[in-house]
């Protein structure tokens, strides 16, 4: 399953996240990985991973990609992974790019020009050369500073991909055969935070916005993983944001997806179980109306909860977690053997450690 990073506008609640604990207000992460260097010689490097959510999927089992995104700066090399850099002719008649390993092309956005003549003459030079060179798919960022030139590549052929604050980035198939190239973000990734205390109380937060403000309901604090945020740290970054409680990740003990959640996009819904270090609650003001430590029975009493299947049953496995007749998925920092910096992996902890 790829996950892809999109662009999102600061406000985009559904009533479908009720659902899942979550009122969704800012960007989530993992984006697609972007050139971001330079290259005047070939350079043997590898070109490895098409970087999603919170994991990484080898590139070498998805050829049907098209193409592929530059790699990051930190992988192995391998034998055949070389990234090829061309400068164009002497007179710079065309773009400069970086050829990857499915017959795309990458433009450099520091060889784009500012005005528009200079543009689209290049632009059209360059897509005769890469038709005569049989390239199949071409990747153009281009920086916000020169937005004037999006309707001229569209005009071109060129389509948008997805956007950033500061980029637009677009893409144009030029091969004969159906496009592969990869599809813009697919999912967003939330979560919500299950904090139970000594005397059986449990963090409770009320929204200030959204589709529960004003209802009197007590919540989870939930919200959306930031970009290159591992989940077990945006459960811990979320709780102590809203309510201003330290916390250390126990376990995932569930996890639910959505479709059609914000601007047709899917959604992943993970529920984690932390353990308080704090008690001084300081909620925060621009997002939480009111939090406080509530006692267990009150809390899941709720008519929120019992007349909501997927809620009661949510709060029946948490709590079953905490009586320790439940184990979740805990995390591991592992190596991949693709790259030196170490991903988590999310398992039966609990169970494993008996085998």
């Amino acid at each position: 399953m790829m996950l892809v990073s999109v662009a999102w506008p600061s406000s985009r609640l559904d009533l479908s996240r009720i659902a899942l604990f979550a009122i969704v207000s800012s960007p989530p992460a993992n984006r697609v990985l972007l050139p971001r260097a330079r290259h005047t010689a070939p350079k043997k490097i590898t070109h490895r991973t098409l970087c999603v959510t919170s994991s990484a999927i080898p590139l070498a089992e998805h050829s049907s990609l098209g193409v592929a995104p530059l790699p990051i700066e930190d992988e192995v090399s391998t034998q055949d992974d070389v990234l090829k850099s061309h400068q164009g002719s002497s007179d710079s008649i065309v773009f400069r790019v970086h050829e990857d390993r499915y017959n795309g092309v990458i433009v450099d956005p520091d060889s784009l020009p500012a005005d528009v003549p200079t543009f689209v003459d290049r632009l059209e030079r360059s897509l005769a050369s890469w038709r005569e060179k049989q390239k199949r798919g071409v990747w153009l960022k281009l920086p916000i500073e020169k937005s004037n030139l999006v309707p001229h590549a569209i005009e071109a052929g060129f389509r948008y991909h997805h956007a950033e604050p500061t980029y637009l980035m677009l893409t144009h198939w030029l091969a004969d055969s159906p496009c592969t190239l990869p599809a813009n973000a697919s999912h967003q990734v939330g979560i919500g935070a299950f904090v139970v205390n000594d005397r059986d109380e449990v963090l409770a937060v009320q929204e200030k916005n959204g589709p529960l403000k004003g209802t009197g309901i007590w919540k989870m604090p939930t919200g959306l993983i930031n970009q290159a945020e591992d989940i077990f740290a945006g459960a811990i970054r979320e709780v102590k944001e809203e309510t201003g409680i330290d916390t250390e990740f126990v376990e995932v003990v569930g996890f639910r997806q959505g479709h059609h959640v914000a601007f047709e996009k899917s959604d992943l819904f993970f529920v984690c179980v932390l353990r308080p270090l704090s008690s001084q609650i300081t909620k925060q003001d621009s997002e939480i109306e009111d939090a406080k430590w509530m006692p267990l029975s009150e809390f899941g009493a709720q008519d929120f909860f019992q007349s909501r299947s997927m809620l009661k049953k949510i709060l029946e496995v948490c709590i079953a977690s905490k009586e320790k007749q439940y184990s979740g998925f805990g995390s591991r920092a592992m190596s991949t053997g693709f790259q030196r910096k170490l991903s988590h992996f999310y398992f039966n902890t609990a169970q494993m450690g008996k085998l």
